[in-house]
């Protein structure tokens, strides 16, 4: 079973790349990254693996011009050939005014995100952990699904004396029953340890929603007050992140909240940051070009504040970076990574009991973007949606596909949920969002399931 390789071993490394002839600068990114993944259908696994990738980028500057190269060859002579790589390239590729020089020396504080038991997770035991969640299955039904244990090791080495170096951890456990009648639920759970995951709860869950959504019924397309779960609004938050808040396209005039600073764009009680260095998420403290992160307003109290730059973009607004940045060569611009919308103070249940008539929605999935300026996405709900009549849940319906603005659904936000949970995409990125009552969300067509 693999571990930390550790920051000195990083060090010894990267300086073979640091002392690079010829250069005016030279950044050296190191990502290891290792966990096991065991996947299951039809109530049985039918997968496990294991995957290790400890890999560096290195970053060259010559003058105005700068050149990308990466290797797996985490060796001292794999180092300086990636640099060098770096360098040939940088000598040939056009310049690049904009570029804002590298990182200068900082501190961050310890994240302490590591967990040992979770980096050495072993198939046997992730194995007994899809036994307890299968064991909650409803007679007749079948569970689908994965439990992945990662953990990684991030550090940033440049020429200008900047060093961090942060280890971190992260489990999730995602199951969808399966049953008669066009039965189906959904539930997951997203936890840096894997200690924090209780598997048959999240195994209930998934079958007590089944349960219910047995023999959907038909009903129209049109705008209907929803209460969407936390993994539906999940969703919403997502894309804001690459449609909204990234410093490149609201630089560029390409985002929803371009020229709307200041302005509002949600209810009063929608706050949305991001936080990496929070508890309750997966963040590391640093971004990948060695800049401290920290807590960046993003919407208060409904108002759009700003969104989350690298060195570049930040150097095109004539801003401070709030150390957002991607891995190299990254054409895309930054983006929020560790997104928190703050709760408001109902329960699930009394948004439900609020709603004379409308839809609960568990999630939704196969989304996309349709507008970005106007922040219109579409997609479908998913594994359990719902009628709600007079404050209950009345009966299942079958899915539906959706065609919203994002701001507006923001806009038309009625309550906020007291309780959150942790979505997360991929490694590194996550977002805690509670639940929604919104006033009017347009459901644009029907499914036939």
């Amino acid at each position: 079973m693999p571990g930390i390789i550790g920051p000195d071993e990083v060090r010894r490394v990267s300086a073979s790349a640091l002392e690079l002839k010829g250069a005016d600068g030279v950044e050296v990114l190191f990502m290891h990254e290792w966990g096991g993944l065991t996947r299951f259908a039809s109530s049985s696994i039918h997968q496990s693996t294991f995957r290790e990738d400890t890999g560096i980028r290195v970053r060259a500057i010559a003058g105005d011009r700068i050149g990308v190269a990466a290797s797996n060859d985490f060796s001292p002579d794999g180092a300086r050939r990636a640099a060098d790589s770096a360098l040939e390239m940088a000598n040939v590729v056009a310049p690049d005014p904009m570029f804002p020089g590298l990182a200068p020396p900082a501190q961050v504080p310890d994240t302490q995100a590591f967990d040992e038991a979770t980096s050495s997770t072993t198939p046997h035991a992730r194995a007994e952990a899809v036994a307890q969640l299968v064991a909650q299955s409803p007679e007749g039904f079948t569970a689908a699904g994965a439990f992945e244990t990662l953990a990684s090791e991030v550090a940033v080495a440049n020429s200008e004396g900047q060093f961090l170096w942060a280890p971190a951890t992260q489990a999730s456990i995602s199951t969808v029953m399966t049953g008669p009648d066009h039965a189906s639920g959904f539930a997951e759970v997203f936890a840096r340890s894997a200690a924090e995951i209780d598997p048959a709860a999240v195994g209930a869950r998934a079958g007590t929603k089944a349960s219910a959504s047995r023999a959907p019924r038909d009903l129209d397309a049109g705008r209907f007050t929803v209460v969407l779960e936390p993994s539906a609004v999940s969703t919403i938050v997502g894309f804001l992140a690459w449609i909204g808040f990234g410093g490149r396209v609201l630089t560029e005039g390409r985002s929803c909240f371009s020229g709307k600073e200041g302005q509002r764009v949600g209810a009063e009680a929608v706050t949305i940051y991001d936080d990496a260095a929070a508890a309750g998420t997966l963040g590391l403290p640093f971004d990948f070009e060695g800049v401290p992160r920290s807590r960046v307003d993003l919407i208060r109290d409904g108002v759009f504040v700003d969104g989350v730059y690298d060195l570049r973009t930040a150097k095109q607004a004539g801003k401070a970076t709030t150390g957002h940045a991607l891995p190299p060569p990254n054409p895309e611009g930054p983006f929020p990574l560790n997104l928190f919308m703050e709760p408001g103070k109902a329960t699930l249940e009394e948004m439900i009991a609020s709603t004379e008539r409308g839809l609960l929605v568990t999630r939704f999935h196969y989304s996309n973007i349709v507008h970005p300026v106007e922040s219109t996405i579409t997609g479908m709900t998913r594994d359990g949606t719902f009628w709600i009549e007079g404050g209950e849940v009345a009966y299942p319906v079958k899915n539906f596909r959706f065609t919203q603005s994002i701001i507006e659904a923001l806009t038309n936000t009625e309550s906020i949920g007291r309780d959150t949970e942790l979505a997360s995409e991929f490694f590194f990125s996550a977002s805690r969002v509670p639940a929604l009552k919104i006033a009017s969300f347009k459901f644009s067509g029907r499914s036939d399931h």
